[in-house]
């Protein structure tokens, strides 16, 4: 009996070395076909510790045109710009007023005084009528209006690796590191 226990340890030892051994030619073949060399594998992924993070912002311009309706007051033009019409008219009712008074060169001297009085008058009166018309019209008046936004384009990422600060543009904060590889800048975030 006790040589077959014996036996039975020796066969459970032998397999336990040939699984085992299986086990490590298995993960060798493994790391050779993923990681290149032995020795990169038994290191793994190297990081760079950020030192700073500076979020880039582009400034957009969107214009857009905004309209509103004003009321203008316009002066009318006179149809009459020089009064003729009042200065002719004053001037025939001064006449003929002036006609009325005296007799002789005294009537026509107050003929005359009252057709330059009348014209004068009517002038004036004709003047004080023709600025008073005024007229209201409601103009539309459109203007350009710049509205600007800003946009993250992406972050400034400083870095030390080896003694060496670098910097790359990434499109997101990568965090306290980032993995890089030799002779190559950072190629992904690590947190």
């Amino acid at each position: 009996m006790n040589r077959l226990i014996v036996n039975v340890l020796q066969v459970g030892i032998a397999a336990a070395l040939a699984s085992g051994l299986a086990a490590c030619n298995r993960d060798a073949s493994a790391d050779v076909g993923t990681a290149g060399t032995a020795s990169e594998a038994a290191t793994g992924p190297k990081y760079a510790k950020v030192v700073s993070v500076d979020p880039v912002r582009k400034t957009v311009s969107n214009p857009r045109e905004v309209c509103h309706d004003e009321t203008v007051t316009h002066t009318t033009a006179p149809k009459d710009e020089h009064q003729i019409a009042g200065t002719a008219i004053g001037a025939v009712v001064g006449g003929v007023l002036g006609n009325q008074i005296g007799g002789g060169k005294g009537k026509t001297l107050a003929t005359v005084a009252g057709a330059v009085g009348g014209g004068y008058a009517g002038k004036k009166i004709e003047q004080s009528r023709q600025h008073a018309n005024t007229t209201s019209t409601v103009e539309r008046r459109c203007s350009t209006v710049n509205d600007t936004s800003t946009k993250l384009v992406g972050y400034d990422v400083r870095y030390e690796y080896n003694g060496v600060t670098r910097t790359v543009r990434m499109d997101h904060d990568p965090g306290d590191r980032v993995e890089v590889q030799e002779g190559v800048t950072s190629v992904s975030d690590a947190r």
